[in-house]
């Protein structure tokens, strides 16, 4: 999973982005300008491997990761409405989501290029960054399209028709300030959608950040953004970026010593990604292969098939069965032999949809 992190200057990006992959990459109003990305990874936190370590003993533990992203210097002319191009729109395009980080706090040391605190305004900004982008690569889709549809042979003329009617209905909705998030697409439609990486479709995470003072308010101020953005796509945390930035340079044992003084629920790694595995459907499968436990993402809805290519090619290639067993399961047998004594440990086939916890081990012929 790659997320990348967006927001206008000044909000605390890259506080953020040091918060959630303990990294320490400069930060403050006199950051370097250039457009050379940050880039971290951080390990998903999995309390279920915890357990599987006592079952297994295994010698290496390979949690899933994110790779966050974040762009240290804005594109020219960002945020005053020219859009998002070049290098800087190829780094956001190959994110799963993004991750914008609004400002709420106040600090008369670092003013607001704006002048004054306003979260809802500068969202309104962002978003119609990321709506000029989409907008230029219909605009330029929809022309060849044209140019195609005049030399197309009656058989090739459909499937054109076709796309030209879902992207001016896209475009619809974008000339009137309405992300593709928040229109009202059809599965089949958004799978249209899928190889044009448009920004606005991505789901999006707002990151508000707040000052330690607001550190109290911080689920009134996230429950007001998020009864004006109730999207399935949309989701909204609040977090104190400077605090989650020292807190993170700490010992784990420190760490939670001062949340707990402090009345944080948990770190602000761990609640962005159970919020992004929420946003984008994702869930987690375990595998034990030469003393080795990983564990693996993959979206809801995956087949035994596409899980077993997750880990290799080859094994979706020559794949036989997999034999699985739930987490919650094998918890309560304590190993494979007694959960198979049990009849727990089941024979699924290559259509079977892979569940969150699931215990897999892949049978297969190369």
């Amino acid at each position: 999973m790659e997320i990348s992190i967006i927001g206008l200057p000044k909000t605390g990006k890259t506080t953020t982005f040091n918060a959630l992959t303990r990294g320490k990459a400069e930060t403050g109003a006199y950051a370097p300008t250039a457009l050379a990305p940050n880039m971290g990874v951080s390990k998903v936190p999995e309390p279920r491997l915890e357990v599987l370590d006592k079952v297994f003993q295994p010698k290496k533990i390979m949690p899933a990761e994110v790779k966050y992203v974040d762009i240290a210097g804005a594109a020219k002319g960002f945020g005053k409405g020219d859009g998002i191009t070049g290098q800087f729109l190829n780094y956001l395009s190959n994110a799963d989501a993004l991750l914008q980080v609004v400002r709420v706090f106040e600090d008369e040391n670092v003013p607001h290029i704006e002048g004054s605190i306003d979260p809802k305004r500068d969202m309104t900004t962002m978003d119609l960054e990321l709506i000029f982008s989409d907008l230029a690569i219909i605009e330029r889709r929809i022309k060849r399209l044209e140019d195609s549809l005049k030399g197309a042979k009656p058989s090739e003329r459909d499937p054109l028709l076709k796309e030209q009617a879902l992207l001016q209905k896209i475009k619809s909705g974008l000339d009137k300030d309405i992300s593709i998030w928040q229109q009202d697409l059809v599965a089949e439609e958004i799978r249209g959608l899928a190889n044009y990486q448009f920004l606005t479709a991505k789901p999006m995470l707002v990151v508000l950040n707040i000052g330690e003072n607001q550190l109290a308010q911080a689920s009134s101020i996230e429950a007001e953004l998020r009864s004006v953005y109730s999207y399935r796509q949309f989701e909204v945390a609040a977090l104190c970026g400077k605090l989650e930035m020292e807190l993170a340079q700490l010992t784990d044992a420190e760490a939670e010593e001062f949340r707990d003084a402090l009345g944080l629920s948990e770190p602000a790694l761990d609640r962005i990604i159970r919020l992004s595995y929420q946003l984008l459907g994702l869930v987690s499968f375990f595998t034990t292969v030469s003393q080795e436990l990983k564990a693996w993402t993959i979206t809801k809805g995956t087949t035994a098939l596409k899980a077993a290519g997750k880990i290799h090619s080859d094994i979706e290639k020559g794949f036989i069965r997999a034999e699985v067993v739930g987490f919650d399961d094998l918890d309560s047998c304590g190993s494979l032999a007694e959960a198979r004594k049990r009849g727990l440990l089941r024979l699924e086939g290559k259509n079977y949809v892979v569940q969150d916890g699931d215990v897999i081990t892949f049978l297969f012929n190369v």
